[in-house]
């Protein structure tokens, strides 16, 4: 038997588990900053898609909305992992988002694809409130518009989701976008998600490779932020991977968007190629 056959064969339990399966898949901005990886990652997405899942890409875009900040002179600085927002901030990342979005959906279009492109702010999907007085216009999400994003996905649409949120008098708030996909897989009651990063996944002593960890309970995780071991922009994940936990999701994944195949080998494969983090 090739190389391929077995490969092919040895996912094919894999490919049943998840047939019609809903799949939502947070893709970190870091992650995207390299064009060929990326156009990887959204083949990947597609052939995911065409294997019979149901994948729902929601996306941040962090480098994206520095540049744009900067190329409007606006200040900005991280709070506890998350970034401090007033009112244009919250316009200005809304507006770099939404062009990021857009170009996602043109290129899995041209890879043959059919996605649809929305913001949190459209049709008030992503509804949120302020989140703290600390954080100025950043949102903590109060709830989920699920029937839209189910809609796209009985079109057979591929949904992008970009993770701004508002509120009933209009506000528009900066939602980290972890924290978006953990709540919009609760409320599809996703099989499961998945969190691409830049980071290989959990470490217990990072940048020591020899300190990854293939799979870890949550108080495990838990307890590493405690220790400070873990902190900065990895709370946010924790906390999102805690919350899609706590409301019905087995296992979250972390891993690096920026290895080739990452998602087929994380979905197809036994041992995977990140980090699962279980109840």
């Amino acid at each position: 038997m090739s190389d391929v056959a077995k490969v092919l064969t040895e996912s094919l339990p894999y490919l049943l588990k998840y047939q019609g399966q809903t799949v939502v898949i947070k893709y970190g901005g870091n992650a995207m900053l390299d064009e060929k990886m990326k156009q990887s990652v959204l083949s990947d997405l597609l052939f995911l898609k065409m294997s019979g899942l149901k994948i729902v890409l929601v996306h941040g875009g962090g480098p994206a909305i520095t540049e744009i900040l900067d190329k409007f002179e606006v200040e900005h600085q991280f709070v506890n992992g998350l970034r401090y927002t007033n009112k244009k901030t919250a316009r200005l990342a809304l507006m770099a988002l939404c062009d990021l979005n857009k170009s996602l959906v043109c290129d899995m279009i041209k890879l043959g694809g059919k996605a649809i492109g929305m913001s949190g702010v459209d049709g008030t999907l992503i509804e949120a409130k302020q989140l703290s007085e600390q954080y100025g216009y950043v949102g903590e999400i109060t709830r989920i518009n699920s029937e839209l994003i189910e809609n796209v996905l009985k079109m057979d649409q591929m949904p992008i989701i970009a993770t701004s949120g508002v509120d009933q008098m209009g506000n528009i708030y900066n939602v980290n976008a972890d924290t978006a996909a953990s709540h919009i897989a609760a409320a599809l009651k996703a099989e499961r998600l998945i969190i691409l990063s830049d980071v290989r996944g959990i470490y217990t002593n990072f940048p020591d490779e020899s300190s990854f960890v293939e799979e870890i309970f949550y108080h495990e995780l838990k307890a590493l932020v405690s220790s400070h071991r873990i902190s900065g922009g990895m709370i946010p994940k924790v906390e999102a991977i805690n919350y899609a936990l706590k409301q019905g999701l087995d296992q979250v994944v972390l891993l690096d968007g920026r290895i080739k195949n990452a998602l087929l080998l994380e979905l197809f494969t036994e041992k995977g190629v990140g980090t699962l983090i279980k109840r």
